[in-house]
């Protein structure tokens, strides 16, 4: 087993701890050796201005002898005598009390103070007042003796001075000492202390680091009975106990692997057939058929997958709110014919049904109508509900012979078939409604289309039959004549319409872009009236098929207008595409009409009205230009989508 090292402390606190021991030693060895240097610096000044002192002395003695023969310099040397003298004092004065920004100080030892005290006590006793008299003085022969006297105390004065520099130099010289015994003691711990710290490191960082590199070479080859003795409550004694607990967790995993991989495997087999079944039941629901068709393919691919006995596919009446089977597989005659129509909020599949959740249950009461499943031996079923944004459209029910409760994800999984079953229903009913609902407008539209020509030639065809009638009653056969050859009129233009009619309710996409088609029926338009044609085209008129047919169909229109009501010799369609819209023109050089009677009055006007419902129904906008004797321009603007 390996081990790491015990050592009291968390692993910070112990490198902190250390490190600070290391720098208050460090900084005390350092603030002693500038402490002393410092005492160096002020002593070696003091020992100058001591020296200087000595030299003030003998300058003031040499001036004062100087100034007795000088004659007419005297006064010069003596104020020159006098500026040293002050100039001495202050230095006196200065040695005393020291000055720290220079620095200059004198040691604090008793040998040197009384040394500078008894400077001091001669100068001011004796030497001062003897210098000063002689600077005052005018007597020469008084000055004379004076300067004799002070001869004498600066032989003993100078002597004293000299001490007090010896003194001064005798403890920088012990100072110097002690700065180079701290240094030496610095540099002597500065190697000591960085081999304490690698020791100590090694021991707390080091040592700890490698027994886990080496667990974790031998966790590696998977020696998973590897374990770290923990013998320290710092971070790396947490870090032997989370390796030991990997350890354990390893050894596990490894014991286990294999049922592990087995049960993935298991898992992963039972998502690949659900997501096998889904793909299949949405490819098998996107293909055409009919509602009851589809459940029973569905209804039995569930049936196979989950192993059951029977299953049953009941849909929503819903003018009676019951319940009916479309579709079942293995269900008895007296089965279907007992639940064949249930009310919504009966047993459990009503109850499904109308809160539109799913039921798992075991039937095994008789109470009610679960005796059906009772009879047939069903002790367990399941009931899911098929619905599309919370509309239910019915429920699907699978049944066992065994007490059999479906797990969650196989609920799950049943769920999402009702959900995509529920979707494709709504799809199936809602092409129809809309298949029902293209015919009921293309019925109301071809209505529309009668009202506005046949019918209202079979009208005038009418009139003019009961005319004829009126005038071979009289015996007038000239009027007859007349009568009949406006009923063959009227006839023959019935029959242009109803061809018209035809040609107008057939017509076909054919190509793949609408100005080929547009081209084709002008090309048509041409041949059946021999009114004279012309096509222009700018930009781009890509469009839908859908779009096209009732781009065409507003064309067919305005056609027949300028056939039956223009009196045109000439039609000119232009399309102009941009990014915005599409806009198409329909100009004829007829003889027009009054567009403020016949186009804004609603109901004037039928193919005029069925046109705008056609513009409206693609999001288009129609516009109509005309007027008496200016020919009509018919124009179509179709946005674009962005």
């Amino acid at each position: 087993m390996l081990r790491i090292a015990r050592l009291p402390g968390k692993l910070g606190t112990k490198i902190n701890n250390i490190l600070l021991l290391f720098f208050i030693f460090a900084c005390g060895l350092i603030v002693a050796t500038l402490y002393v240097g410092r005492q160096l610096e002020g002593g070696a000044a003091a020992i100058n201005e001591a020296g200087a002192e000595r030299m003030r002395t003998y300058r003031i003695a040499y001036l004062l002898e100087q100034s007795v023969n000088a004659g007419e310099k005297r006064d010069d040397l003596v104020t020159e005598a006098r500026g040293v003298f002050e100039s001495f004092e202050a230095a006196l004065t200065l040695l005393e009390l020291g000055d720290a920004e220079r620095p200059l100080f004198l040691p604090r030892e008793a040998l040197v103070r009384g040394k500078m005290q008894q400077l001091r006590q001669y100068w001011e006793t004796r030497l001062r007042s003897q210098m000063l008299g002689a600077l005052t003085t005018a007597d020469m022969s008084e000055r004379r003796h004076l300067i004799k006297q002070i001869d004498d105390s600066v032989r003993e004065f100078v002597p004293m001075i000299d001490k007090l520099v010896l003194s001064i130099e005798k403890s920088n010289a012990r100072n110097t000492d002690l700065m180079w015994t701290f240094q030496n003691a610095l540099v002597g711990f500065a190697l000591a202390g960085t081999l304490l710290l690698i020791r100590m490191f090694n021991i707390l960082v080091i040592l700890p680091v490698e027994n886990l590199r080496q667990g974790m070479d031998a966790m590696a080859t998977a020696e998973f009975d590897v374990r770290l003795s923990v013998e320290s409550a710092d971070e790396f004694g947490d870090l032997a106990r989370g390796f030991n607990r990997m350890a354990d967790h390893l050894r596990g995993f490894y014991d286990t692997l294999e049922q592990r991989v087995a049960d993935k495997t298991r898992n992963i087999e039972e998502k690949n057939r659900e997501l096998a079944l889904l793909y299949e039941i949405a490819a098998y629901l996107a293909e055409p058929a009919e509602v009851a068709t589809l459940c029973h393919g569905v209804l039995e691919k569930l049936r196979i997958l989950l192993a059951a006995e029977a299953g049953a596919m009941r849909l929503i009446d819903v003018p009676t709110q019951e319940l009916v089977i479309v579709a079942s597989t293995n269900l008895s005659e007296r089965f279907l014919e007992a639940e064949e129509r249930l009310p919504l909020g009966d047993c459990l599949c009503g109850k499904a049904a109308a809160c539109g959740e799913s039921v798992s249950e075991k039937p095994l009461d008789t109470a009610g109508l679960l005796l059906n499943c009772h009879r047939d031996g069903l002790l367990a079923m399941v009931a899911i509900p098929i619905k599309s944004k919370q509309q239910v459209f019915g429920i699907f029910n699978l049944f066992f012979l065994g007490e059999r409760k479906l797990a969650p994800n196989e609920v799950q999984l049943l769920e999402v078939v009702g959900r995509h079953l529920g979707v494709t229903i709504e799809n199936l009913r809602l092409a129809v409604r809309e298949k029902d609902m293209a015919v009921s407008e293309e019925r109301n539209l071809l209505a529309q289309e009668l009202h506005d020509s046949i019918a209202q030639s079979l009208a005038f065809l009418n009139i003019q039959a009961q005319m004829l009638q009126d005038s071979l009653r009289a015996g007038e056969i000239e009027p007859a004549r007349e009568e009949l050859a406006r009923m063959r009129e009227g006839i023959q233009e019935s029959y242009d319409n109803v061809r018209e009619l035809l040609v107008h309710f057939r017509i076909r996409v054919e190509h793949a872009e609408l100005d080929g088609a547009i081209h084709s029926a002008l090309e048509k338009f041409e041949g059946q009236t021999g009114i004279r044609t012309s096509f222009e085209k700018r930009g781009d008129a890509t469009v839908t098929a859908a779009t096209t047919l009732q781009v065409l169909h507003i064309l067919q229109e305005a056609l027949s207008n300028v056939r039956k009501h223009a009196a045109a010799t000439a039609v000119t369609v232009a399309m102009h595409g941009t990014d915005d819209a599409l806009v198409i023109t329909v100009r004829d050089d007829g003889c027009g009409f009054d567009s403020a009677r016949v186009v804004e009055k609603d109901g004037a006007h039928v193919g005029i009205g069925i046109m705008r419902e056609r513009a409206h129904r693609i999001g288009a906008r129609l516009d109509f230009d005309a007027g008496h004797g200016q020919g009509t321009c018919v124009t179509l603007v179709l946005p674009r989508k962005h």
